[in-house]
Formats: structure tokens, C-alpha cells, sequence
């Protein structure tokens, strides 16, 4: 590979800066594009990418802006610009990317410890090169021979075909960004058929509008909302049914907490150890009712022993326990801590603490009979037409199995009572536990949330709960890289995705961007991406994106493959009278 070849040279360095260089170009005719042993070079124009030459060292860089002088400007003709002697002097500047040594050109490294010097010679870089500078990105020695490496498009200056690691571009997470009709659904399915192609390894794939049906015929997939799947309430976390319940900090919390303690306690108790702490049947006065446990005059010392005996399986953050018995379970909890007349007894009950319970109760009844939060959760599940499966369930069994992809459709899932945000909050926490279990160490997994903005950066308040962020891909995309689960975000509002998250993708791939607040988001999270690169984000075209990325020394900007199997993504059509 020879990097500096007379046969294209372009022009001289006059001028370097930190950001760029100025190149005088001897003449206007290095501007068109021309041949040379077969191969197309498109000379200088902007957008194109050129090597500087130097002694050790050259550079790479790419050219973002073309200029002539006033005085050249006012005589420009077409007749003058054809001439074989024409004393047009074209300016440009070029962004410096990377610099490569002189005698093995082959790797470049991005650095700002070297400069090109004035005079020094500039060329147009072959598809050669920038092909094999691509395929390095992100390989390291000990991967070589490993690394899959996927055909993901074509730059736009050249047409050359890049070849990326797939390590590149989810080994810090990923993130696809672009406004509505940019190609952002099409790059996501792509990323997935390259991903089920290319790898061994499994996604999981949110689908918040259902439109990746039919995309792999290596995927599964699982419709929320009907019923069919559930994912049981019995595998949230004790935060998470708070999100549902909104107590109020200073009495409701205390007595929610005691209730859910004393369900788990009864959910136990199978042995009946507190069998004198049960309700009796009206009828049979030997019959216990097991669920809800009666403190009320009782004494606390059996309870006691029995919740500390127990107290790694009560105080697990599960919410194991029978749901239908928590609205009497509270009623039961609001009682005088101690009985006045045998002090080792509970007291009796506490009108004041009903009376502040009183909307905690009515919400618990409310979600209790609620369809859209039982076809989600499974709070009656008696109430659902045949036998519901839990999410968990098949997650666990996908892990297992033989297919390569798990979508799960939310196309039919309410967006009332944020049960969506909920859902998807509650499925990351339960791939974020899985994963500090080590389950993903050898066989890394990778997390695709489309429309991202639905259900990242989302909090349960109201006017008497405090705000609770619902934080599950926050927490893994700052710590759970290093246990093998990563994550790729599509979104068409890079601004309402929290900062801390965005922050944490090692690899943008951005479609058309308008909003100045979405470029500005984009701006301050991928630090690899300059100004003269973003400048292009109003402007590229459908399928076209700028990638840039830590494992990235430059920022590329592509036209993406088309996926084999595309996703229902097209806008409904207006019919003509």
C-alpha cells in the first residue's frame, strides 16, 4: 500500500492550525475526479478523503471546504475553467483525523502530537487505504482471527465498502440517532441481521411500535399486553412496585413496607409456625385462613424470632407475596405499636394511621382491578383468558435455546398509567441482576430499545410521591459492559435521553438531525465528534449517517446497507379523490 503517489497529488500544506490545514492547490483541475490503474479517485472535492505527506509520519485527513480568491472568483467561466493553463488556485481546508507512520502505513492512531509542516505535499487517498483503516478499527492483537467484522455500508465520498468489528460498534455501546424518515429503523434492523449473521451471541430487541415482525427468521417473538405473556409481579422489585403504589414518604412507606414484611412472612410460613397470627373462619373455628397475618394482640416475640430467622428471604428485593391480600394486609398494619395494658402484645387498631392510608388502599384496589396493569403484571390472573407464561420464563428459555434474537412487541401495551415505561424498567433490571450474577461473561448480550425516548429518562411522581427515576439502562450502560450486556439506542430525540446514559455510548451512528437541541446532545456526548463533522447531520439523506465512535479514529460518514428483511416502517399514504 503506497500512500503517497505523484499521480494524485493535489497540492502543498500553507497554512496548519489545531483543528485543520490549509492546502493551495496548484490548479483547479485536481478538483474533478480522474483514473489511475483502474481505480476512480475523486480528487478534491469536499467531503473527500486526502493523505499529507511527512518524514516519519503522515496524515490523514478529510477535505470539508473550497474557496478561490475574490479576485479568482469574478472570472470564473466555463471557458477558463477547461483550460489546459488556467490560473485558478483553489484553497482548502482539511480536517486532520489520524497520522500512520511512513513505513508501515497500514495503522493509524488519532493523535495530536504531530503536525504536518508548511509545504508538505498532499494526495488523494486511495479506496485501498481507507478501506483497510476501517477494518482495523477496534482490533486489537489478541482479537485477531476472532473479531467479526460485518459489511455494514459504503462511504459516501468513494463508495468503498466498510468492513466494521462488531467489538467497534457494541463493545462500548451503541446508539442510533436520526429524525423521522432518516433510515434510523432500517440501520437497526440492519445492525440486527448482521448481529443474528455474524455472531454466535444473543439480542433482545424492545419493539415499541411492532414494526420488526418479520426482520430475522432467527428471531422469537413475544406480544406484551394481551395477556398471553405476563411478566409477574412477583418478579418485580420491591422499588418497583412502589412506582406503582406512589406512597407518600412519611406514614404510607413505614406501613407498606410492614405489609409487604408480613405477606412474605405468611408466603413462608408454610409449616403454619404462626398459626395463632392467621384469621379464623367464621364457620370452623379450627380452619386458618392463610394470607393475611392479624398482629393486632398478639404478642410480637413469635414474630419476631420468625422475621429474623428469615430475614435474607423477607428483605430480598423481590416482591414474592401474595398481591390480592395487600390492601387488608395494610388495613391490618395500622395498629398501635404496642398494647397498653400488656406491653409484650401489639396494641389495637389506629384510626389516625387508616385514615392516612386510606389512598394508599384505594390504590392498591385500583391496580388490583385494572386490566391494563393485569395483562401486564398478573395481579388476577384468573382474570385472563388461558394460562399467562412470564416474561422471565422465556427470557431464561431464549437464553437457552437456538434462536438469535427475542423481540418483544409493545405495539399493544397502554400507555396509561406508565405501564410501559414500568415494563421496560423492570425487564432491564432483571437482565441488569443477571448480569452481576456473571450470567453473560462468556457469551455476551445485546440489549436494542427502539423509539428509546418512550421509556429512557422517565420518573413516577405525583403531587404526594416523591420522584423516582426509573434508572435500570442507566445503571447498565455505566456498569454492565464489563459484565458482557450492552446496548443499543434508537431514538429520533437524542435530548430526551438522559445525559449520563448518552454519555456512556462508545459508538453513535447519526441519521439526519435537525432540532439544534438534538445536535447540540449528540455534540456534547460523542467527544470524537468535531464541529466540521456534525455540520453534515441537516444535510445527509435517507440511509446516509455519520458514524463516530471511541474505536473510531474518525468519523465516517456512510450510506447504510439495506437490510434483507425490512422493517414496517412506512408512513400511511393519502389517498388521491
Amino acid at each position: 500500500m503506497l500512500p503517497f503517489d505523484h499521480h494524485k497529488f493535489l497540492g502543498y500544506v500553507a497554512e496548519v492550525t489545531p483543528g485543520y490545514i490549509r492546502v493551495q492547490m496548484p490548479s483547479a483541475l485536481h478538483l474533478t475526479s480522474f483514473y489511475h490503474q483502474g481505480e476512480v479517485y475523486t480528487g478534491g472535492n469536499v467531503g473527500c478523503f486526502v493523505v499529507v505527506e511527512g518524514p516519519e509520519y503522515g496524515f490523514l485527513g478529510r477535505l470539508f471546504e473550497l474557496t478561490l480568491t475574490q479576485v479568482e472568483r469574478q472570472a470564473i467561466t466555463e471557458q477558463n475553467l477547461q483550460q489546459s493553463e488556467q490560473t485558478f488556485h483553489p484553497v482548502a481546508k482539511v480536517e486532520l483525523l489520524a497520522l500512520f507512520s511512513v513505513y508501515a502505513p497500514e495503522k493509524i492512531v488519532k493523535t495530536v502530537s504531530r503536525y504536518p509542516a508548511i509545504g508538505a505535499k498532499v494526495f488523494s487517498c486511495s479506496n485501498e487505504q481507507i478501506g483497510h483503516y476501517i477494518s482495523t478499527f477496534g482490533l486489537q492483537d489478541i482479537n485477531i482471527g476472532h473479531t467479526p467484522f460485518v459489511p455494514l455500508g459504503k462511504l459516501t465520498s468513494n463508495g468503498q465498502e466498510c468492513q466494521v468489528s462488531l467489538d467497534s460498534l457494541f463493545g462500548r455501546h451503541c446508539a442510533v440517532l436520526g429524525t423521522t424518515g432518516g433510515g434510523k429503523s432500517w440501520t437497526v434492523a440492519k445492525l440486527i441481521e448482521l448481529y443474528t449473521q455474524y455472531t454466535q451471541n444473543k439480542c433482545i430487541l424492545i419493539d415499541a411500535t411492532g414494526e420488526y415482525s418479520s426482520i430475522s427468521d432467527q428471531m422469537e417473538n413475544i406480544e406484551m399486553g394481551t395477556g398471553e405473556y405476563i411478566f409477574d409481579y412477583k418478579n418485580l422489585t420491591v422499588d418497583e412496585m412502589f412506582y406503582l403504589l406512589h406512597p407518600s414518604a412519611k406514614v404510607q412507606v413505614p406501613k407498606l413496607m410492614e405489609a409487604i414484611r408480613s405477606l412474605k412472612m405468611a408466603e413462608i410460613d408454610v409449616n403454619e409456625t404462626l398459626k395463632g397470627y392467621y384469621a379464623k373462619d367464621s364457620n370452623d373455628p379450627t380452619k386458618v385462613i392463610r394470607g393475611n397475618l392479624y398482629k393486632s394482640g398478639n404478642p410480637k416475640r413469635p414474630l419476631q424470632v420468625f422475621y429474623y430467622k428469615h430475614i435474607t428471604e423477607i428483605e430480598d428485593r423481590s416482591c414474592r407475596f401474595n398481591f390480592n391480600m395487600l390492601a387488608s394486609q395494610i388495613t391490618l398494619e395500622c395498629i398501635w405499636d404496642t398494647d397498653s395494658k400488656i406491653p409484650n402484645n401489639f396494641g389495637g387498631r389506629n384510626e389516625n394511621d387508616v385514615s392516612n392510608c386510606v389512598s394508599l388502599i384505594s390504590r392498591v384496589n385500583n391496580i388490583s382491578s385494572t386490566g391494563e396493569y393485569n395483562q401486564i403484571f398478573g395481579f388476577n390472573k384468573e382474570k385472563l383468558e388461558g394460562e399467562s407464561k412470564d416474561l422471565t420464563t422465556v427470557i431464561d428459555e431464549f437464553l437457552a435455546g437456538d434462536k438469535s434474537c427475542l423481540r418483544i412487541d409493545f405495539s399493544q401495551v397502554s400507555f396509561d398509567y406508565q405501564v410501559r415505561e414500568i415494563l421496560v424498567n423492570a425487564i432491564g433490571k432483571f437482565m441488569l441482576y443477571k448480569a452481576r450474577d456473571q450470567k453473560f461473561k462468556s457469551s455476551p448480550v445485546v440489549i436494542f430499545i427502539d423509539e428509546a425516548h418512550q421509556f429512557l429518562n422517565k420518573a413516577i411522581a405525583d403531587e404526594y410521591f416523591a420522584a423516582k427515576p426509573l434508572d435500570a439502562f442507566e445503571q447498565i450502560s455505566k456498569e454492565a459492559r464489563k459484565y458482557g450486556l450492552f446496548l443499543c439506542i434508537a431514538t429520533q430525540m437524542p435530548r430526551d435521553i438522559p445525559l449520563g446514559t448518552l454519555s456512556q455510548m462508545g459508538t453513535f451512528i447519526v441519521h439526519r438531525l435537525i432540532n439544534e437541541q438534538d445536535k447540540k446532545a449528540v455534540e456534547s456526548a460523542a467527544s470524537s465528534a468535531n464541529r466540521n463533522s456534525l455540520a453534515y447531520l441537516p444535510i445527509l439523506g435517507e440511509g446516509e449517517a455519520l458514524m463516530v465512535g471511541v474505536d473510531f479514529p474518525m468519523p465516517l460518514t456512510l450510506k447504510i446497507n439495506a437490510p434483507v428483511n425490512k422493517p414496517n416502517s412506512n408512513t400511511p399514504k393519502f389517498t388521491k379523490r
